[in-house]
């Protein structure tokens, strides 16, 4: 386990397994985080700006402003150092109690955001029939579920246009299929690409055989056109056998995506026991959970390593113990040159902001690790290069690292 010290500080990491704790929700260090940071991108200066309940998600908006979800439903603007009230119009989530993983998720802003105001959300919602339903347990988690959870439900995408504090015409454009009771691993990141397209990291939900069946869009990747209609080029489109939304399958858990300046989608995903992964996405292609993977069930039996199957991508990095990604970004800002072209990731478990300088398209050369000594959730870039970042706790910091 790794230590849960307060003291601050950055490494630089060769790419063999470096020692980290294993995903469970820690608890949280009561102690502001100090000043500042020593990097390799020199000296960086922390300020706390505002404080919220379980945030999840953020984007930046034309001109500066930035949107914050919080997972019990949530949606908040940070403007001129200050926080607003919730945003109306938010769907309805399902969100029981304090650290669970559904609720109010990821936020995206379109492109065309200062023409069209359309502002793109993720949430976990009950099925609309108000199905109810029997949790069996899963033995390859080792341990019992929660029986005492009956709601069926799923991930959804909702659109709406936001003007001034509140949403308008809101409207569902995607779900998960099929809903199912209880359990985590909704995903669900959203991110425009370079298409125009709106691509989505869709989890699992803890079923494992979902990721790998054509026909159900759990443990996929998903791209929609931005009216959640599935565009005629995806891999599977006009297939009777599979689901025209699909655009790569057979992942776990992933909350972690990012377009690189040449335009390739990069996720990051949680393995199980061990076996973290960082994917280079591609069209069509099979990832492998839950038949292979680097990492191993909680109770059992063992999953083969993703070299026993070559017909099956395999991770460009896979990480035990884990490092729990969770948000990611190419740094593009000019305020820390020395990390510019690098993907920034955060680290739940590891508490940590993570940077991986790639070298080509199937090795990461070097990995940075700076120590926050806290959960982080997301990481936003601000206009003039400054990073934002998110804390995943019930009194979860949302920080600016600056110079």
């Amino acid at each position: 386990m790794r230590s849960m010290s307060l003291r601050w500080s950055t490494s630089l990491i060769p790419l063999f397994a470096v020692a980290a704790s294993i995903g469970a929700q820690q608890p949280q260090p009561t102690t502001p985080p100090p000043s500042a940071v020593s990097t390799s991108a020199g000296n960086i200066k922390i300020e706390r700006l505002a404080t919220l309940e379980y945030p999840w998600g953020m984007a930046v908006l034309p001109g500066g402003r930035l949107l914050l979800t919080e997972k019990p439903g949530r949606l908040r603007i940070w403007e001129n150092g200050r926080l607003s009230e919730p945003v109306s119009g938010v769907p309805s989530v399902v969100y029981r109690r304090a650290g669970e993983q559904g609720g109010l998720l990821d936020v995206e802003a379109d492109p065309n955001f200062a023409t069209n105001r359309f502002v793109y959300l993720s949430y976990s919602e009950a099925d609309p029939q108000g199905a109810k339903a029997a949790e069996t347990n899963e033995m390859r988690f080792g341990g019992p579920r929660d029986q005492t959870d009956s709601i069926v439900r799923g991930a959804a995408v909702a659109r709406g246009r936001l003007e001034g504090n509140e949403l308008r015409d809101v409207q569902v454009i995607w779900r998960q299929a099929p809903k199912t009771v209880g359990r985590g691993h909704f995903g669900v990141r959203i991110i425009f690409g370079p298409d125009g397209k709106l691509y989505l990291t869709s989890g699992d939900r803890q079923r494992f055989d979902p990721a790998a069946d054509l026909k159900s869009n759990l443990g996929k990747v998903v791209r929609i056109n931005p009216d959640g209609s599935a565009p005629t080029d995806n891999p599977f489109a006009g297939a009777d056998t599979a689901r025209a939304d699909i655009w790569s399958y057979g992942h776990r858990n992933m909350l972690s995506a990012a377009f690189d300046p040449s335009g390739r989608l990069w996720v990051l995903e949680m393995g199980a026991l061990g076996g973290d992964e960082l994917n280079l996405i591609q069209r069509g292609k099979n990832y492998g959970w839950p038949y292979v993977s680097d990492g191993d069930n909680y109770a059992g039996p063992p999953i083969p390593d993703h070299a026993t199957r070559r017909e099956i991508t395999a991770p460009v990095r896979s990480w035990t113990p884990v490092i729990a990604p969770s948000g990611a970004l190419f740094y593009s800002g000019a305020m820390f040159p020395a990390w510019r072209g690098s993907l920034l990731v955060g680290g739940l478990v590891t508490q940590s902001l993570i940077r991986l300088q790639l070298d080509g398209e199937r090795r990461v050369g070097v990995e940075e690790r700076v120590f926050m000594g806290r959960r982080i959730r997301d990481v936003a870039q601000a206009p003039d290069g400054a990073l934002f970042v998110i804390v995943d706790a019930q009194s979860g910091d949302l920080l600016r690292l600056s110079r």
